[in-house]
């Protein structure tokens, strides 16, 4: 896997939902993306109870922080199906069928499909919401705004075509 694939894979696994599977993999996630090193050297001294509970408070309590990339475009309004419908196509012309609990456009589900295809397409034309979705981790001083930078960082310029 190249290295940018690593770090998606990476953020992927430091985005979703803190458990034991993700604080076993941490010494491997360190070594395998240091630029991931602000979040993981916090979740290797937190206790999992507590990371839960802060992922919770920036994820699942309000949109301020949606994990979902067409909410940043489309909000929640009737469009969004339509680019809900849209990711799962990419997905297909890749030969993958997304099956998730959570739906297509979850960003770690994304990173991971990027990491998988080397097709950084969604997270190009995605990039406006991943860039606001940056800020604002970074305003409420998050380590998961070190995960969005690292993120942002290794993106390819976005395409005259990207969703603003």
């Amino acid at each position: 896997m190249p290295s940018d694939a690593v770090l998606y894979q990476a953020a992927a696994l430091c985005l979703t939902y803190p458990d034991d599977d993700l604080i076993a993999r941490l010494p491997l996630l360190r070594e395998a993306a240091p630029q991931l090193r602000q979040f993981t050297d916090h979740a290797a001294v937190t206790p999992l109870p507590d990371l839960a509970a802060h992922y919770v408070e920036v994820f699942d309590l309000r949109n301020r922080h949606s994990l979902y990339l067409s909410w940043w475009h489309d909000g929640d309004t009737r469009r969004r199906g339509m680019s809900l419908v849209r990711f799962k196509d990419v997905y297909r012309r890749h030969g993958l069928e997304f099956s998730g609990e959570e739906l297509p456009d979850f960003l770690p589900a994304v990173l991971e499909f990027t990491a998988r295809t080397g097709d950084t397409g969604l997270l190009t034309e995605h990039r406006t919401g991943l860039e606001r979705l940056r800020t604002r981790l970074g305003a409420c001083g998050t380590p998961y705004a070190g995960v969005l930078d690292a993120v942002c960082a290794a993106l390819p310029a976005a395409h005259p075509g990207a969703r603003r």
